[in-house]
């Protein structure tokens, strides 16, 4: 894989004001459904991670990016067990706009996957982003994985049902 230019570690408690300084800002969950974050939302989402941490078996596992030099958190990545007995789990993935088209989504992106298959033994590994977030898209393409097509409707945001595009990539593909 090259020079690490990002850092994966398991999300810890302290990192909850790290995550807000994206997570309160509107361009960043302009897609979601989520968001802006208060400082209390931001909190319960990071309580919530080190709960489901806990699970056992686990089935989510949100990771803070890191840049390894400065050790300053960058973002977010997560990859959820959606379906244990036929192996299928889901990404996602968040990067502080400061640092925005720089490349450390796709390797989020890409890392995500490779733990899924890898470490999680999965076989089907997939991604939803809204057809708006051009930059989304570029990320799970650039990760290898394939467009599978439009679900529509699929989401309620804040101004209206959102369509999302799915991305997919099988264990066969990665290796």
């Amino acid at each position: 894989m090259g020079a690490e230019n990002i850092i994966l570690r398991d999300m810890e408690k302290i990192d909850w004001l790290s995550v807000h300084e994206y997570a309160s800002q509107h361009i960043v969950c302009k897609y979601q459904p989520w968001g802006p974050n208060t400082k209390a939302d931001t909190e319960a989402f990071v309580e919530q991670v080190m709960i489901d941490s806990q699970h056992n078996p686990r089935t989510r596992f949100v990771y803070v990016v890191v840049l390894p030099d400065s050790h300053k958190v960058i973002g977010a990545g997560e990859l959820n067990i959606r379906d244990v007995y036929h192996k299928i789990g889901e990404i996602s993935y968040i990067i502080h706009p400061d640092y925005w088209a720089r490349g450390f989504g796709t390797e989020t992106a890409k890392r995500l996957i490779e733990i899924g298959f890898s470490k999680r033994r999965l076989h089907r590994i997939y991604a939803t982003c809204d057809p708006r977030n051009i930059g989304s898209a570029k990320v799970l393409h650039k990760a290898g994985m394939t467009n599978e097509g439009r679900l529509r409707e699929e989401l309620l945001i804040r101004d209206g049902w959102r369509d999302s595009l799915l991305y997919s990539i099988l264990e066969h593909e990665w290796t």
